[in-house]
């Protein structure tokens, strides 16, 4: 078999795995639809609660699906989507409870309202298709991370499967675009494509800027092998593409709104042992945040026994999870989205990773 027709083989297998992630993803929204009449609305999440936002809903869209109280994310990536460039904030970021964080991951509500362009009622389902999409190229991907790991292309699945991910679909959030664009970075860093892999992880961290995680162990693995200019270009580029929007958004928008812009971070541990006694009264919170600390440890392990890309890039999530606050570690719903990327490379460390000279001779071995 010829080097041309093996790129070729590689190349049709996972884009199988990616069209059948695709089909996978659509059947469940499907699924759900149909129990909904096929009201999309119903993966906007807007919250029984949540006024403001609700109010915004029905003003453009009419009766929408409403969730149990205040709802989920998809609400504010519904109102971002209607104006992404903030051209307009005054009577669309005013609605965002934290106006700032919000808009910040600004990369999938731009996608999905087209540079708002898109009217609301195509917005709504637009949110949807993208994250669908992105399930799809997430596990495109992945498959070819597996196979560069001498594994079958089929650990793309891996990335859909997800739970994580899944119910990031499930209230259209931007960590399957996120997360399909960082591992899309490491298949192309595994194929030394650096300068198109750091795009990509400028659109990571455009759409998540927690991803600046992965550009930072993109950054230290190339580092590692005498890349020393990719390496830091990998931390520069994404780090000025967000640094621009933050400046841009607050050109924009009121930043000094009174309330906090992040909940989400607090001082090491204490988010988890607060939660520790709410988990007692729930089996499946209990159960996830047992596993969610077991996976740090295994992780951790495992990341510095072999140091392949696929583990360093997304190691920096066990440090972030260790910060996180009572909020985030409350309930599996929020904690496995929040570090979902780590799932999905633990599955393909656990499962592909074998001890390679990669691992002790990073210096002589170049793209």
């Amino acid at each position: 078999m010829t080097a041309e027709h093996m790129v070729t083989t590689s190349v049709k297998r996972s884009l199988l795995v990616g069209l059948t992630a695709l089909a996978l993803a659509s059947l469940y929204a499907l699924s759900l639809l149909s129990a909904v009449d096929y009201d999309v609305t119903l993966f906007t999440a807007f919250g029984e609660e949540a006024a403001e936002t609700r109010q915004y809903a029905e003003e453009r869209l009419g009766e929408v699906f409403l969730r149990p109280h205040q709802g989920h994310d998809g609400k504010f990536f519904f109102v971002q989507a209607n104006d992404p460039l903030l051209l307009e904030p005054e009577e669309n970021a005013a609605v965002l409870d934290r106006p700032i964080y919000r808009s910040q991951r600004m990369l999938y509500p731009l996608i999905a309202g087209a540079g708002g362009l898109l009217s609301p009622d195509v917005v709504v389902w637009a949110l949807l298709l993208v994250n669908l999409l992105a399930m799809g190229a997430g596990s495109w991907a992945v498959a070819h991370v597996a196979m560069a790991m001498g594994g079958s292309p089929w650990w793309g699945l891996a990335f859909v499967l997800n739970v994580g991910l899944v119910i990031e679909m499930n209230i259209d959030g931007a960590g399957i675009v996120s997360a399909a664009a960082a591992f899309g970075a490491v298949a192309l860093l595994l194929k030394g494509r650096s300068a198109m892999a750091i795009v990509l992880l400028l659109l990571a961290v455009l759409a998540r800027e927690a991803m600046l995680i992965a550009a930072v162990g993109s950054a230290w693995w190339l580092w590692r092998r005498d890349q020393r200019t990719e390496a830091v270009a990998a931390i520069a580029v994404p780090l000025s593409g967000i640094a621009l929007w933050a400046i841009y958004l607050r050109w924009r928008i009121d930043w000094d709104v009174g309330v906090s812009q992040v909940e989400e971070i607090g001082f090491p541990f204490r988010g988890f042992l607060e939660a520790i006694e709410s988990w007692m009264r729930s089996p499946a919170d209990l159960a996830a945040g047992a596993a969610m600390i077991i996976l740090f440890v295994l992780y951790v392990r495992r990341a510095l026994l072999y140091r392949r890309l696929v583990g360093i890039a997304f190691l920096g999530f066990v440090a972030l999870g260790l910060v996180f606050s009572k909020q985030v570690w409350l309930s599996y719903f929020d904690i496995t989205r929040a570090v979902a990327p780590l799932i999905t490379a633990f599955v393909l460390m656990v499962f592909l990773e074998r001890p390679s000279s990669e691992a002790t001779e990073p210096a002589h071995v170049h793209p």
